[in-house]
């Protein structure tokens, strides 16, 4: 019996740990399904998804930078993804139509709370960067309630833009990151900037992580992090990368293709494990 099949989209994809994951996920839930990574091209992602369709494709994931392709191709979208205006999951459903929904920010959440214990409600919390990825978390993170979320960007502009368009959900600011210094220092410090990729973090004001506060960094690597470095050099009680959310972000893509969530504790090891 031929396999159902899944991918990942995007680019770069040659590092991409999904493969591996839902590899993983598949065999402990007695699934039937394959899943591999496909480098798109810029401007061929409507046209790859087409082609994968075309061969039985049954679902996608989706990753930078398509996000916000993924967004317009979808013909229903779920309440993250309406929010975040971005779908890093597509189901292909039998009669034709296109399911998007956004799993980034549930799976931030399941990793702080669940796997790591940190209790986010009435927590102040500092996210920097105001591109996709903040926008894919924040839904989600607000829905924690937290005390306070500044979201610090480069171009301030966006940081406001941002929180205004969030501001129905909770205490929510924008600003510059060179209007960080002088603030109450936050509990929690999301790096969510697209520095990562080059090893780099924004400049951060001495005394921004409160004594006890945690660093999580969305990226991940076999190395720590330039954010998680930071982190441990600057008294962090924690300093976590986002493997763990990129493996529950994966959980609930696979919840929403097959419709059982798979267990995530001895994936996230083993990955850790290299």
């Amino acid at each position: 019996m031929a396999k159902d099949r899944y991918a990942v989209m995007g680019d770069p994809i040659a590092h991409s740990k999904s493969p591996r994951i839902h590899s993983r996920f598949a065999e402990q839930t007695a699934q039937h399904l394959e899943y591999r990574a496909i480098r798109v091209e810029p401007g061929r992602f409507a046209e790859a998804v087409a082609e994968f369709r075309d061969q039985g494709g049954r679902g996608l994931n989706v990753t930078v930078p398509f996000k916000q392709d993924a967004w317009v191709l979808a013909d229903e979208l779920g309440p993250q993804a309406e929010r975040a205006g971005a779908v890093n999951t597509l189901l292909f459903r039998s009669d034709g139509s296109a399911y998007g929904d956004n799993t980034d920010g549930l799976g931030l959440v399941r990793d702080l709370t669940v796997n790591h214990g940190f209790p986010i409600r009435n927590k102040r919390v500092l996210l920097l960067g105001a591109g996709g990825a903040t926008r894919g978390v924040l839904h989600p993170l607000l829905g924690c309630e937290p005390g306070e979320v500044l979201i610090a960007n480069r171009t301030a502009s966006k940081a406001r833009e941002l929180a205004m368009l969030f501001s129905d959900q909770g205490n929510l600011f924008g600003c510059g990151l060179d209007e960080l210094a002088g603030h109450q220092p936050f509990d929690l410090i999301i790096n969510a900037t697209a520095a990562g990729l080059d090893d780099r973090i924004p400049e951060l004001p001495e005394g921004i992580l409160a004594r006890e506060g945690w660093c999580y960094d969305l990226m991940y690597g076999d190395r720590p992090t330039a954010f998680v470095r930071w982190g441990q050099t600057h008294g962090a009680a924690r300093s976590l990368d986002g493997l763990g959310m990129l493996v529950e972000q994966a959980a609930e893509s696979f919840r929403i293709w097959r419709g059982i969530r798979p267990e995530t504790r001895e994936v996230i090891e083993a990955l850790g494990e290299g």
